[in-house]
């Protein structure tokens, strides 16, 4: 095989294998929960390491936490999520929560970086053979790279994009950060702050 191909086939691996990922939904309400705390009346439960591929990369290099959550209010007041109660790391230090849009714009896919895939457009398929006299001679050309580049980055693009839409839709709909729980609710969010580690979650009271 010569060293062309090689680097070709090579080269069409590693782009394949840096293709968009799809956002696999949280859904909270539905997660089992194994970690949990009680404190005054409302327990905490909570969960780690949610997201999947591209995500939970990024997640991982930007040093950032999403924990998806399960607050039960079994005190007799109204609670109010990030004003009555808070949170705390095991240490004792208070857990600073990250705003949606931010944690959004950490995680997101960027669908302009699979433009990249258009670098494939010049790659053409040539047909050889063999004449009368035993010399190898071109026939033929195909320029595949024309469908292949513009194919994988639109389809990329496409991919990431929508991906990043539900990402969104669910960081909004399960936000939990000033929210009201009412006496004897149990209510689910996701939640965001800056650590290296797994660490204990704490529920604090005030």
């Amino acid at each position: 095989m010569k060293l062309t191909t090689i680097i070709f086939l090579l080269s069409i691996v590693i782009l394949l294998n840096s293709c968009a990922s799809v956002y696999k939904p949280i859904q909270p309400a539905s997660l089992n929960y194994i970690s949990n705390n009680t404190l005054h009346g409302v327990t905490l439960e909570y969960k780690y390491d949610l997201l999947n591929k591209k995500y939970a990369k990024k997640e991982t290099k930007k040093g950032l936490r999403l924990v998806a959550v399960k607050v039960k209010n079994n005190t007799e007041k109204d609670l109010v999520f990030g004003k009555d109660i808070k949170l705390n790391f095991e240490s004792g230090n208070e857990l600073y929560l990250l705003e949606n849009e931010r944690t959004f714009k950490s995680l997101k896919q960027s669908p302009a970086s699979y433009l990249f895939y258009l670098l494939l457009s010049p790659i053409q398929l040539f047909t050889k053979k063999t004449n009368s006299n035993g010399m190898t001679e071109q026939t033929s050309s195909t320029p595949i790279g024309l469908i292949i580049g513009p194919g994988l980055a639109l389809g990329n693009m496409i991919v990431a994009s929508n991906a990043n839409k539900k990402f969104k839709t669910e960081l909004n709909d399960y936000s939990i950060n000033g929210k009201i729980i009412k006496k004897g609710e149990t209510v689910f969010g996701l939640i965001t702050f800056q650590s290296d580690n797994y660490g204990a979650i704490k529920v604090r009271v005030e």
